[in-house]
């Protein structure tokens, strides 16, 4: 999974501009900005990755002074009456960010491997996760580990173990959608993004967690893969978000919904349509069509 060194020039100049537009916490940061910044005060480097230790990297697979809580097992998200992967009570996720020593004055940089859009997904739900709850200072590792390991960012024997701390959250409604809300959106207008591959919003396919095929009447699709290169380990910039957005009708400061099928893929496109566009009126439908389909009187088309 390691990129080249012309790879790595090609996306760390990609990032350049757009970085030089963004506020002092900026929803990306590049390798050499962590390199540079890594024992900063208040900075937390929060490592999700899964399977670590399964991995070939040898005697140094973790990330120096970075925190371990693994996407797909420290406990994210959860299943809440039969709708899989919604976010915990809010008592247990706080308590899951107390325990890896974050508190509401750190700065919170998430770090993925980076391997394909998919994947990266996971930092864009932990992103969204920190958002919802009230915390502005959190960004995103672009290109994850493979841009960190290409810049030769430093690994470790063993993960750092960090002194529990106090987290409160500061809830931001408007961040998450409820399937109420969807359904006053059909009523009022309101656009609505799918964020899953094509072949699923067309409703050729669909995940087992989904009891019926297609989508709900009248979104449109902005698939999560458009907005990450896995190729080259960086994420879309603005001018790519716009223009994504802008072919299926979504003007820049319109209010949207954004859903998939469990809220994984929708927190891409939210993270593309939302930090790095700068729409303030996007939200995320946590449910998603697991939670929509439950009830076979909603509409799918």
């Amino acid at each position: 999974m390691r990129l080249t060194a012309i790879a790595l020039a090609f996306t760390l100049g990609l990032a350049a501009p757009a970085m030089a537009q963004q506020s002092e916490t900026r929803p990306l940061v590049d390798a050499n900005w962590l390199i540079d910044h890594a024992g900063d005060e208040n900075l937390v480097i929060l490592d999700i990755r899964d399977n670590i230790e399964g991995t070939d990297l040898g005697g140094t697979p973790y990330i120096a002074n970075a925190v371990v809580a693994p996407y797909g097992s420290a406990g994210w998200r959860t299943e809440i009456d039969g709708v899989p992967g919604k976010l915990p009570a809010i008592e247990d996720i706080t308590a899951l960010i107390g325990s890896l020593g974050i508190d509401n004055d750190d700065h919170v940089v998430i770090v993925p491997w980076g391997t394909d859009s998919s994947e990266f997904g996971g930092a864009t739900r932990v992103y969204w996760t920190f958002k919802y709850l009230g915390h502005e200072d959190v960004s995103i590792l672009d290109g994850g580990w493979r841009q960190l390991s290409a810049a030769g960012g430093e690994f470790v024997a063993e993960a750092t173990q960090p002194e529990p701390a106090e987290f409160t959250a500061d809830l931001q409604e408007d961040l998450l959608a409820t399937t109420e809300e969807v359904e006053a959106a059909l009523e009022d207008g309101i656009a609505l993004v799918d964020g899953r591959p094509v072949e699923q919003y067309e409703g050729q396919s669909k995940s087992p967690v989904v009891a019926t095929a297609g989508t709900i009447p009248g979104a449109v699709n902005i698939p999560h893969s458009e907005v990450y290169s896995a190729d080259y380990a960086a994420f879309a910039q603005p001018e790519t978000v716009a223009s994504l957005t802008e072919a299926v009708g979504l003007a820049a400061d319109e209010e949207n919904i954004v859903f998939c099928n469990t809220g994984h893929w929708a927190s891409i496109a939210w993270f593309a349509i939302s930090e790095v566009q700068g729409n303030p009126n996007a939200s995320m439908y946590d449910g998603s069509m697991s939670e929509w389909t439950q009830d076979p009187a909603h509409p799918v088309e």
